[in-house]
């Protein structure tokens, strides 16, 4: 089975996160109850916003469980003694989506969209986050 290609973004929807790692948005939430590594940010709304290394984690989890067929156990042993030792073969090989605004052609419009809605949800995260002074 061919790896995702993650998009060169800041932050990903559950939704998102749900279809590059191949499982229903109920098994992401049950596997951030499992396994503390994952603490995705939250909007102001309570949506759920995974980081890069959220979903290449995510993606790492799945295939312990899925294809390695351990248990939810081992699993959680397996990434505690990797995290503590070097990266993991899947977190080297995964493939990243190009980083060079200009290597391809592409949608300018569609871009700065994107970077604005990054922008505002990043703004929501601090602002709600900011203590007052």
């Amino acid at each position: 089975m061919p790896e995702p290609v993650l998009p060169n973004k800041l932050y990903f929807r559950i939704g998102e996160v749900a279809k590059l790692v191949g499982v229903k948005p109920y098994v992401l939430r049950y596997w951030e109850t499992e396994f503390t590594i994952l603490r995705p940010g939250k909007t102001p709304s309570h949506h759920r916003l995974y980081r890069r290394r959220d979903v290449e984690m995510l993606l790492e989890i799945k295939d312990l469980l899925y294809e390695q067929g351990f248990t939810i156990a081992g699993a959680k042993k397996k990434l505690k003694d990797s995290e503590a030792g070097e990266p993991t073969e899947m977190s080297l090989s995964l493939p990243v989506a190009d980083t060079a605004p200009y290597a391809q052609p592409c949608d300018h419009l569609q871009l700065l969209r994107s970077i604005k809605e990054d922008l505002r949800t990043l703004h929501a995260m601090l602002s709600s986050t900011e203590a007052p002074r």
